[in-house]
C-alpha cells in the first residue's frame, strides 16, 4: 500500500509523521496512506510556490498554453488508468469517472486557448491638458496573476475540480492544491503527470491532510493571495472568516439545492427519466443535482408512477462494472447523514420507493419521496444522497416562489415545451444556471456558479481565468 507525502517544489516531502489512511468506498477497505500535514509542511509548501511565482508569473500565454496542452495529452494518454483509480477511490462509476476525465482534459484544453485571448478595455488617452488636442498621458489596462493560490477541492469530483483550480495556474500564478483527504489520490497522478510534462518546480504543489487543519492554516497564512474552496457552505463561511485576517481575495463554489420545475405541457416521460437521472448523479453527490421536484399537481400523480418505474431500472452496485448505474456514497460518515434525512421525514413526506443495496459498502438505497415540506430540512438543507424529493404545486408564480426559496443559488431547470413560459421562469429563478428542458450540462466555454449562499466565484470558461486575476492601471504621462 502506498504512502505519499506531498508534492512540494518538485519533490516528495514531509515534516509530519502522522499518516491517515484513504478507503475504497466500495469494499471499505484502505487502498492508501497520505501524510498528515503540518504547520511546517504547510509553510514549505507556500515558500515554494510563492518562489516559483518569481518566475512564473513572467512566462508567456503561449508558453503556459503549451504546457496546459501537454497536461492535456498526458492525460489523454492515462485516462483509463485515472478513471479506475477515480473510481476506486471515490465510490463513483467506472463510466462516471471516464466522463469527468474526458471532461477534466478539454478544461484544461479550453484553458490553454483562453489564456491567450485575455481581453481588457483598449488602451487609449483618456486625459488632456486642456488644450485642443494636447495629450496629457496615455492608460494602460493590464490583467495581471494573483500570486500564490491555495484551492481546497472536495471528495465528489476530485480531479475534476482539481483541474477547474489550474484555471489560476494559466493565467500565472502559482497554486497549492488541498485535495479532500478521502479522495487525494487522482490529485496526486495530477501532480505527476504535471511534472512528467514539464511543469515548473513549485508551480503545482499538492498538499495533503484533513481540511479542518491544513484549510484553516491555508486560509490563514499572510503569504497566500488567494483561497478558492470547492465545498459545503459551512466550510465556505469557516474560509471566509479565516481569510479574512489577511484580507485576501476568496473564491468561493458551495452548496446548492436545484429545483427541477415541471409544467404541465412537458414531454412527462423525459422529464421523469432524466429527473431520476440528475437526482441520483454521482450517488446524488453533486451540487447541481435535482434536489427538489416541483410538478403541475394536474400530472403530480402520473409523474411519481413513471419516476418510480425509472427508479425501479438503476442498478446499485460494483463501481466498476460497466453495467453499474451508481456506486456507493464516499464514506460511512456521508452514508449516516443522508439516512438521518430518511429517519427524520417530515409529516407529510412519505417514501413511496426504495431500492436494493449491497450488504458491504457506503451504499444509500435510491429513494423517491412524496410531498415534501417546503420548509423541512429535505428541502431546505443539502442532503448529497440518492433521494429524489417530489411535491406539487398550482401556479407559475408558485413554482417559482418556492423554487426561490432556499439559501443556495446555483443551478436549476425548467421542464416545459411553452416557450414563452421557459424564459419568463428562467428569468425569474435566482440561480447561476438554468437549464431548460435538461439538467447537469456543464461546458468549458459557459461559466458555472452561483450566489447566496452557493458564493459568489465562477469556474470554467474564460471568466473563471479572470478570477484569478487582478487589473493594473498603468499610466504614462506625454507632458
Amino acid at each position: 500500500m502506498k504512502r505519499w507525502k506531498n508534492y512540494v517544489g518538485g519533490a516528495w516531502e514531509a515534516h509530519s509523521t502522522h499518516y491517515l489512511e484513504v478507503l475504497n468506498p466500495y469494499t471499505e477497505k484502505p487502498i492508501a496512506e497520505i501524510v498528515d500535514s503540518d504547520k511546517q509542511d504547510v509553510d514549505t509548501a507556500v515558500e515554494a510556490a510563492r518562489k516559483a511565482f518569481k518566475d512564473w508569473k513572467n512566462t508567456t500565454p503561449g508558453e503556459r498554453s503549451n504546457l496546459f496542452l501537454k497536461l492535456a495529452d498526458a492525460m489523454e494518454h492515462n485516462k483509463q488508468r485515472l478513471a479506475k483509480l477515480e473510481s476506486e477511490n471515490q465510490g463513483k462509476t467506472i463510466a462516471m469517472a471516464t466522463m469527468d476525465i474526458d471532461f477534466s482534459i478539454d478544461n484544461i484544453r479550453f484553458y490553454a486557448g483562453a489564456c491567450r485571448a485575455l481581453t481588457t478595455q483598449a488602451s487609449g488617452i483618456y486625459a488632456d491638458t486642456g488644450k485642443k488636442h494636447t495629450p496629457l498621458g496615455e492608460s494602460l489596462l493590464k490583467r495581471e496573476p494573483l500570486g500564490v493560490v491555495a484551492a481546497v477541492t472536495p471528495w465528489n469530483y476530485p480531479i475534476m475540480m482539481a483541474c477547474w483550480k489550474l484555471a489560476s495556474v494559466a493565467v500565472g500564478n502559482t497554486i497549492i492544491l488541498k485535495p479532500s483527504s478521502l479522495t487525494p489520490l487522482t490529485t496526486i497522478e495530477l501532480a505527476l503527470l504535471a511534472e512528467s510534462v514539464g511543469f515548473p518546480k513549485g508551480v503545482i504543489n499538492v498538499i495533503q491532510g484533513s481540511g479542518e487543519t491544513v484549510g484553516r492554516m491555508l486560509a490563514m497564512h499572510s503569504d497566500i493571495d488567494c483561497i478558492a474552496l470547492t465545498g459545503s457552505t459551512e466550510t465556505g463561511k469557516e474560509i471566509m472568516r479565516l481569510a479574512s485576517q489577511t484580507l485576501k481575495k476568496v473564491h468561493l463554489e458551495l452548496g446548492g439545492k436545484a429545483p427541477f420545475i415541471v409544467f404541465e405541457d412537458a414531454d412527462l416521460k423525459k422529464a421523469a427519466k432524466y429527473v431520476v437521472d440528475a437526482s441520483i448523479v454521482n450517488s446524488g453527490q453533486d451540487c447541481t443535482a435535482a434536489a427538489r421536484v416541483y410538478v403541475h399537481d394536474s400530472i403530480y400523480q402520473k409523474f411519481i408512477q413513471e419516476v418510480k418505474k425509472n427508479a425501479e431500472n438503476v442498478v446499485v452496485g460494483d463501481p466498476s462494472k460497466s453495467s453499474t448505474t451508481i456506486g456507493p456514497l464516499v464514506s460511512k460518515k456521508q452514508q449516516e447523514k443522508v439516512s438521518s434525512f430518511i429517519q427524520n421525514l417530515g409529516k407529510t413526506e412519505k417514501v413511496v420507493f426504495q431500492s436494493k443495496v449491497p450488504k458491504n459498502g457506503f451504499f444509500h438505497p435510491i429513494t423517491v419521496v412524496k410531498d415534501f415540506e417546503q420548509k423541512g430540512n429535505l428541502c431546505q438543507r443539502e442532503v448529497f444522497g440518492p433521494i429524489i424529493a417530489l411535491a406539487s404545486f398550482k401556479t407559475e408564480s408558485e413554482a417559482i416562489e418556492k423554487a426561490n426559496d432556499v439559501s443556495y443559488g446555483l443551478a436549476s431547470s425548467v421542464w416545459t415545451n411553452n416557450i414563452k413560459k421557459a424564459v419568463e421562469v428562467s428569468n425569474a429563478l435566482d440561480f447561476g444556471e438554468v437549464w431548460i428542458n435538461d439538467h447537469l450540462p456543464l461546458v468549458s466555454e459557459m461559466p458555472h456558479g452561483g450566489l447566496k449562499q452557493t458564493g459568489g466565484g465562477r469556474d470554467l470558461s474564460i471568466y473563471a481565468l479572470e478570477e484569478y486575476t487582478y487589473l493594473k492601471h498603468v499610466y504614462i504621462g506625454l507632458t
